[in-house]
């Protein structure tokens, strides 16, 4: 008989703490293989397709698409013909090698465990009982077959105290600890009860509301919102890579002191040594990708913006490696890939990396890894057809190079009026790092490489 097992949203990496449901790849009923991708998920760091560990067939999904799960919620239930192993034999047969932080065949479990195996059939109930509990922090079995059991609402059942917690993320544990909630008085609106982020907000919410509640029968009530008398309108979920975004910039600003200097630059000579690069033999260069040199050179002259403030030890920390972010703009919102070890490379490496990265922006197929330990960022908001701007530095970073368009203009040169192809370059640096005259020289240096690329060969 078939043994149906539950497979829960593993640990994505990177912190992450939850993930929202984009598509389903399989339907119920449908036969998977070991590592077949089943759902595509975002989290605030990229999309993620997540493969199966197990090969078998669906008889559950839970979650629609566009609702947010905590790391450890249910995805689905796969019934899995058990294999005849003898009892003293290690059990690894059937596992998934294709390890996703959080799940998989890390190594083969010394002996298998006894489960009682359950028939999948069509007329099969759905039982309401909890999961059984398993030492695996993801799959576990679960008396569970057929269709999805429905989503239980906070008015299906009491709340008992001194009953098992019915919550998984983290986060959720740390939301309610803050505001001095007893989890054990809630009851969820999450699969079986799971007490979701969404739950203990509603009750926070009602909580600021009612100075004087009775804390002895607490539930969360979706319906009761801090939002409550807003004025009506068209609401959009901070959640995802938008959520992440307002996150970081509300952080750069409450904690980092910044500053902004920006200077006019005669880009005419930069753009023809382009010119005469993509005209040879080889790779074609990108402005972006000369830029990116620029300022690993300026940086290398300058190691005070390549640097983060340690706040608890009050201390700046200098950076051995450049890792230099650059801002893409994507159809899921602004991302900031990264290109380890810039130093290290070429301009021929940097444009190839470049063009890499923002192939897999665009695509949503950027890794966490790759979108995350930056410590420079460069922001081509040129491409917007803009001049100016004063970035929001990309915390936990000290500064952030921000580039216009480059377009013909009256320019001054050797005292006679010509046409020259023109950019205004801006630094917004935090001041704890360094003064003016640093962030200035930075600038300076910056500005000197664009109109006159040769600086550069000092570099090199």
């Amino acid at each position: 008989m078939p043994t149906v097992l539950e497979f829960r949203l593993p640990d994505l990496g990177e912190g992450l703490t939850e993930a929202v449901i984009v598509r389903w790849l399989v339907e119920a009923g449908e036969v998977v293989v070991v590592d077949q991708p089943v759902v595509e998920v975002e989290t605030a760091k990229a999309l993620v397709e997540v493969p199966c560990p197990y090969a078998g067939v669906v008889t559950a999904r839970f979650g629609e698409e566009g609702a947010e799960l905590p790391v450890g919620a249910p995805l689905m239930t796969v019934a899995v013909a058990p294999a005849p192993v003898p009892e003293d034999e290690p059990a690894s047969a059937g596992a998934s090698g294709n390890v996703l932080v959080g799940y998989g065949t890390a190594a083969p479990a010394a002996r298998r465990r006894r489960v009682r195996p359950v028939p999948v059939t069509a007329a099969s109930p759905a039982p309401s009982a909890a999961p059984v509990p398993s030492a695996d922090p993801v799959l576990s079995v679960v008396p569970v077959v057929g269709a999805a059991p429905a989503r239980r609402t906070v008015t299906d059942a009491p709340a008992v105290t001194g009953a098992p917690v019915a919550v998984i993320s983290p986060l959720v544990r740390r939301l309610a600890r803050q505001h001095g909630l007893d989890l054990r008085e809630l009851v969820g609106s999450g699969p079986d009860g799971l007490i979701l982020r969404c739950d203990v907000e509603a009750v926070i919410g009602r909580a600021s509301k009612v100075p004087d509640r009775d804390t002895t029968a607490v539930t969360a009530d979706p319906a009761v919102s801090p939002r409550d008398g807003a004025a009506d309108g068209e609401r959009i979920a901070l959640r995802g890579v938008r959520g992440a975004v307002a996150d970081k910039m509300s952080r750069s600003r409450t904690e980092i002191p910044d500053a902004t200097c920006w200077v006019d630059a005669d880009a005419t000579e930069l753009m023809a040594a382009r010119a005469a690069m993509n005209a040879a033999e080889g790779p074609k260069v990108s402005v972006l990708a000369l830029l990116a040199r620029i300022c690993v050179a300026a940086l290398a002259k300058y190691p005070e913006l390549n640097s983060t403030v340690d706040t608890a030890a009050r201390e700046v920390v200098r950076l051995p490696s450049v890792h230099l972010g650059f801002a893409a703009q994507t159809g899921r919102g602004l991302v900031v890939p990264v290109v380890r070890d810039a130093h290290t490379r070429s301009v021929d490496s940097l444009a190839a990396e470049l063009a890499r990265l923002t192939g897999l922006s665009r695509d949503g197929k950027l890794t966490p890894a790759e979108l995350t330990g930056g410590t420079f960022t460069l922001n081509n908001y040129g491409v917007f057809g803009v001049d100016g701007s004063t970035p929001i530095i990309n915390h936990p970073e000290a500064a952030m190079l921000g580039v216009g368009r480059i377009v013909p203009r009256p320019w001054v040169l050797e005292g006679e009026l010509a046409v020259r192809h023109v950019v205004q370059l801006s630094l917004t640096f935090d001041h704890r790092v360094c003064d003016g005259g640093t962030a200035g020289g930075f600038l300076r240096y910056v500005a000197d490489c664009v109109e006159q690329p040769a600086v550069l060969l000092r570099a090199l």
